[in-house]
């Protein structure tokens, strides 16, 4: 049987295992044929402070319609770092158009952290983001991504299991047909909580942390996540190997001396 396709909306650090440089190896090592079109060029992962980006929504206006003359199609698309409100338009429009030759959408609304959105992302941004969820088959922003989208407040010490499962259905009411929250303390338990369209299931799966931060982790957890379900596993099966395989990889470089850089994958692979 062959392998699903998968096209990587996301942008491409040159230093740095984060975003496309980070999903690419994964879903490769998955035997997934995978192909990408960067959203931005960022020249080294934003933790060293000083960085280069070039946004690169002029170049991704002309390849759409390249594509579509060559009948390039994919089985599946994820979308991840979005540069502009005019690329989020434009990227969504692809991508519902792709949804509607039956391609699975994978959104990861990434735009903040901690309970603070990333530098330049602005209440459009947050607009736009809902618009690629509206065509998801799955999202999955992580718990600051969640409140900004669904205007919940953010409280550090998280959320009751039952304000957990609010959320979540906050979430589908923009569009997605499945969702996941990652890095939400539940009950005080680090954990990602979820609903699977399939089954009409709800679902929490608790982690342990580790206290180091590696940038990355995050389209790590994608790729696995990715990679799983495009084989055929079921999503909660899919999120509790995603989960696992971040936190062996943590586990494995939580001594490295610089982790600005991400964790160095390719040395790393068959944990997975």
């Amino acid at each position: 049987m062959a392998k699903k396709q998968i096209l990587l909306i996301n942008d491409m650090a040159g230093y740095g295992k984060v975003a496309t440089a980070a999903m690419l190896p994964i879903l490769s090592y998955f035997g997934l044929p995978t192909y990408n079109l960067p959203t931005a060029l960022v020249s080294n992962t934003l933790d060293y402070g000083k960085f280069n980006i070039l946004d690169t929504t002029e170049y991704i206006k002309g390849v759409f319609p390249v594509w579509k003359r060559l009948g390039f199609r994919f089985d599946a698309i994820a979308t991840g770092f979005i540069a502009s409100e005019q690329q989020a338009d434009i990227v969504s429009k692809y991508c519902l158009e792709q949804h509607q030759s039956h391609t699975t959408i994978f959104v990861d609304p990434i735009m903040g952290d901690e309970g603070k959105l990333y530098n330049g992302v602005t209440p459009n941004t947050i607009r736009s983001m809902k618009e690629m969820l509206a065509v998801a088959d799955l999202c999955y922003p992580n718990f600051t991504e969640a409140c900004y989208l669904t205007g919940s407040e953010y409280r550090p010490q998280g959320v009751s299991s039952t304000e957990a499962l609010r959320l979540v259905d906050a979430l589908r009411a923009i569009g997605p047909k499945s969702v996941l929250i990652t890095s939400i303390p539940v009950d005080g338990q680090p954990s990602v909580v979820g609903y699977n369209a399939q089954g009409e299931q709800y679902f929490s799966l608790g982690y342990d942390e580790i206290p180091v931060h590696f940038p990355g982790t995050g389209d790590i957890f994608s790729a696995i996540l990715i990679g799983h379900i495009l084989n055929g596993e079921p999503l909660v099966d899919a999120t509790r190997k995603a989960m696992d395989g971040v936190y062996k990889l943590i586990d494995l470089n939580k001594d490295n001396e610089d982790k600005n850089r991400g964790i160095p994958l390719e040395q790393f692979l068959d944990v997975l």
